[in-house]
């Protein structure tokens, strides 16, 4: 299936792509876990902050230039099965708060992705560790620490699917959807 492309908003595609935004490639999430992750971000991530859908972010910024050889990557990493992604636990990150991901596959494709991508990688995105899904941030410690609190005596693992891979301009706010690489 070939790849679509979308804002994050609604409505069209934003005017004004440059070569150099930065691309931020996320994992996509079936549908009813991106509906109770977007509920969770909603009800607690500061309103005049939260410009993005819940997301799991694989890689913060690869070079908008590379665009082409980017998206061949991922059209050939996509040509997978779907995958089971268990949701482990509730993280503290201090000042916000996120639920932590454990999947195998995902490891392993996060891996593969960093090889082929080697020469771009920013810190950062070199030093991935665990995926999660953050659903508060950028609060004070005690609102932080009272929904840890709250979300981990509430807490029940489950587990959810990876359903492909996202690819979005990031442009300072909001991102723009360049494509979906869905897994066959």
């Amino acid at each position: 299936m070939p790849p679509t492309a979308r804002s994050a908003r609604s409505g069209p595609l934003h005017e004004g792509r440059s070569s150099s935004d930065p691309l931020v490639l996320t994992l996509l999430l079936d549908e009813d876990a991106q509906q109770r992750f977007d509920r969770l971000r909603a009800a607690h991530f500061p309103a005049e902050r939260n410009h993005l859908r819940a997301h799991v972010t694989l890689f913060h910024a690869l070079p908008g230039e590379h665009l082409g050889e980017v998206t061949g990557e991922l059209r050939a990493a996509a040509a997978r099965s779907p995958f089971d992604v268990a949701v482990t636990g509730v993280r503290s990150l201090g000042r916000g708060v996120a639920l932590d991901l454990a999947s195998p596959e995902l490891t392993a494709l996060r891996r593969a992705l960093a090889a082929a991508f080697d020469p771009w990688l920013t810190r950062q995105d070199r030093q991935w560790s665990r995926p999660h899904v953050t659903v508060q941030n950028k609060v004070e410690p005690d609102v932080a620490r009272a929904l840890h609190a709250d979300l981990s005596a509430a807490f029940v693992p489950e587990t959810v699917t990876g359903r492909g891979l996202g690819l979005w301009h990031y442009r300072g706010g909001p991102w723009d959807l360049e494509a979906e690489f869905p897994f066959r």
